[in-house]
């Protein structure tokens, strides 16, 4: 059975940690049940959840436990329609796919070490979104859109946004999209070109990790990135899939 919850507490007996569960209980989190363009879901197979959802206007995030019924969530979702789905590769659905690998991270790393000889540098925690949105310059987002969510996010300490400056200009910025508990997800990690292969984006991330207790997740691209990775302590814990 799969149901839309109203009451955040339906989620409680959901025990396990992983990308998509930092990501659909800090959307919970952000915005409750109340809105019509965020809504959840759990699926429920002898008393036990087996499944769990959002949907973010089209957009749904799935986290999987052990049981869940593939085709009653393709029944759900041919009824109810979606725009992407993202979610483990367990989950199948005849429709196109991307993938790509899922990183985390508990290693806390000394700054001091790693900040020798860079020489100017500071950390804004609470950065001006115009700024940060034009830094990292994305492509096909709408701004307002952008600000309302990623404020509102970060109004519930389910969000926050960082750059690392140099003489006042930013030259690496990243965002946690989503925080839930002592775990979160890292996207938007930009190093302005003239500034790569300096260590600012390292430093930068390293930061980041350091801020937050518990476990850091990044999805990446299966051919980018791992060595920049892999050099701060990600270890890569498997694939990430979304379906269009």
């Amino acid at each position: 059975m799969i149901e839309q919850i109203e009451d955040s507490s339906l989620f409680d007996d959901w025990k396990k940690k992983d990308i998509y569960t930092v990501r659909i209980l800090a959307l919970l989190k952000s915005y409750g049940t109340a809105y019509r363009f965020a809504t959840f879901y759990r699926q429920i197979i002898d008393g036990k959840i087996t499944a769990i959802l959002s949907k973010l206007d089209n957009d749904v995030t799935l986290a999987l436990d052990d049981g869940f019924d593939n085709e009653e969530l393709v029944r759900f979702f041919c009824i109810t329609g979606h725009g992407t789905i993202l979610c483990d590769p367990a989950f199948q659905i005849g429709a196109k796919f991307e993938e790509g690998v899922i990183m985390s991270s508990e290693v806390k790393r000394d700054l001091n070490v790693m900040g020798a000889g860079m020489i100017g540098i500071s950390v804004d925690e609470y950065p001006k979104l115009m700024d940060l949105y034009n830094f990292i310059d994305y492509e096909n987002q709408d701004f307002k859109s952008w600000y309302v969510d990623i404020s509102h996010r970060v109004r519930h300490n389910t969000a926050k946004a960082y750059t690392l400056n140099v003489a006042g200009n930013i030259v690496t910025s990243s965002i946690l999209s989503s925080i839930y508990n002592d775990d979160a997800v890292l996207t938007a990690v930009k190093t302005g070109k003239e500034y790569r292969r300096m260590g600012y984006g390292g430093y930068l991330v390293s930061y980041i990790c350091n801020d937050i207790k518990g476990r850091v997740y990044i999805m990446r691209d299966a051919e980018l990135n791992e060595h920049f990775y892999t050099d701060l302590g990600f270890k890569n814990i498997g694939i990430w899939r979304m379906y269009r």
